[in-house]
C-alpha cells in the first residue's frame, strides 16, 4: 500500500550523540554512576531519568529487551548535559526556553509535531532528549560565536565545503498516478514519455488517495519502498507502470531526474554547521578538562563508547547494596 512520505526532521538537530568520550575509571561509588568534574549523576538519579522515559510507550517498546543498553544510553546523555552546563558557565552563554522552543518549531517546519516526536520514541527518543538536544545546539552556536567563530566563515570555505556534500544533498523529483487499468496505464505512460509537463493535469484527470496533485522530492530512502526500485532504475524524465491492487489499480511513476539544492539555498545551513562544529571543538575541550568517571557497573570503554562489561552479565538497575556486592568489571582505561 502506497503511503505519504513519513515527516523528515533536519538530522543536525535531533541526532543525539551518545558517546562518553573522555571517560575514567577511578573515584567510583557503588551510589554514584558517573562523576563529571566536580558534579555527581548518582544511581537513584540515573534511575529516575530512565523511568522518566519509560513512560512514554514508544520509548518503553524501544526499550524493551535492551534494558541495560538503554541505561548506559540514557547514562551517557545525563552526562553530556553536565559537561554543555559547565561549557555554557564557562564561556557565559545562555538559552533560554523560548530559544529552544523556536528553534525546535524550525526544524519541524510544517511537520505534526506528535507524529514526528511519536517517530522519534520509537528510536528510544524522548521529548526531553530532544529539547536538550536543540539546547546543546544552540550553546555551541553561541559559544562559537562568543568565541569570534561565525567572522572566519569565508565564502570560499562555504562553497567548498557545499561542493564536498553537494551529492548527499540529492533528492529525486517523482510523482505517481493510480490509474484503473493497464491500458489506461500504457497510455499515461506514453503520454508523460512525450511531454512530462503535462504530469500535473494527468493527475488531476486521476485525482484521488493514490495519486500526487504534483511532482515531489524525496531523499532515496524516503521513496515509497514498492516503487523505490523503479524510481532507482527509471532514467529522467521516464515513466513506468506498477500493478499495486491496494492502491486501486496500476499505479504509473513519473521520474523527473535527481535535483540538488543551490548553494544559496543550504548556505544558512553550511554556515551554522561550521560554527557548531568550531562550538563543538571547544566543548570537548571543556569534556577533557572534566575528566568524566563513569562507574564500571554501567560498563567499560571502547573507543570512546560507554559498552557494556566483560565480567558477565550485570543488572545495572539492581538496588545499590547488590551492587555494591556484586563482581564489578574491568575498570576502563583512562584517556
Amino acid at each position: 500500500m502506497l503511503k505519504r512520505r513519513v515527516p523528515r526532521v533536519v538530522v543536525s538537530g535531533f541526532l543525539l550523540a551518545v558517546a562518553v568520550s573522555g571517560l575514567t575509571a577511578c573515584r567510583t561509588s557503588p551510589s554514584v554512576a558517573a562523576y563529571v568534574g566536580d558534579e555527581e549523576i548518582s544511581v537513584s538519579e540515573l534511575q529516575s531519568a530512565v523511568e522518566d522515559r519509560l513512560a512514554d510507550p514508544g520509548v518503553a517498546a524501544y526499550a524493551e529487551g535492551q534494558r541495560d543498553d538503554f541505561t548506559r544510553r540514557v547514562l551517557g546523555l545525563l552526562v553530556q548535559e553536565e559537561v554543555y552546563a559547565e561549557a555554557a558557565e564557562r564561556y557565559d552563554v545562555r538559552v533560554g526556553n523560548e530559544e529552544v522552543r523556536a528553534r525546535i518549531d524550525e526544524l519541524l517546519g510544517g511537520d505534526d509535531p506528535d507524529e514526528v516526536f511519536g517517530q522519534l520514541a520509537q528510536q528510544g527518543i524522548g521529548r526531553v532528549d530532544v529539547v536538550e538536544n536543540v539546547r546543546q545546539q544552540l550553546v555551541r552556536r553561541e559559544i562559537a560565536e562568543a568565541e569570534g567563530e561565525a567572522d572566519e566563515l569565508s565564502d570560499q570555505a562555504l562553497r567548498a565545503r557545499y561542493q564536498e556534500v553537494r551529492e548527499s544533498l540529492g533528492e529525486v523529483s517523482f510523482g505517481y498516478i493510480t490509474v484503473p487499468d493497464d491500458a489506461t496505464a500504457q497510455a499515461v505512460v506514453a503520454q508523460l514519455t512525450a511531454d512530462p509537463a503535462a504530469y500535473p493535469a494527468l493527475a488531476a484527470q486521476y485525482a484521488g488517495a493514490a495519486t500526487i496533485p504534483a511532482l515531489e522530492s524525496r531523499a532515496p530512502d524516503q521513496l515509497p519502498a514498492i516503487l523505490a526500485e523503479g524510481i532507482a532504475a527509471a532514467a529522467p524524465n521516464t515513466a513506468f507502470a506498477t500493478p499495486v491492487p491496494e492502491a486501486g489499480g496500476v499505479v504509473v511513476t513519473f521520474v523527473e531526474g535527481v535535483v540538488y539544492p543551490s548553494f544559496e539555498e543550504v548556505r544558512p545551513q553550511l554556515e551554522s554547521e561550521a560554527v557548531e562544529t568550531a562550538g563543538n571543538e571547544r566543548i570537548e575541550a571543556v569534556r577533557d578538562d572534566l575528566e568524566v568517571t563513569v562507574n564500571p557497573r554501567y560498563g567499560v570503554l571502547e573507543d570512546g563508547r560507554l559498552v557494556p562489561g566483560g565480567g558477565g552479565v550485570v543488572d545495572i538497575l539492581g538496588d545499590e547494596d547488590a551492587a555494591a556486592t556484586a563482581p564489578a568489571p574491568a575498570p576502563a582505561p583512562a584517556e
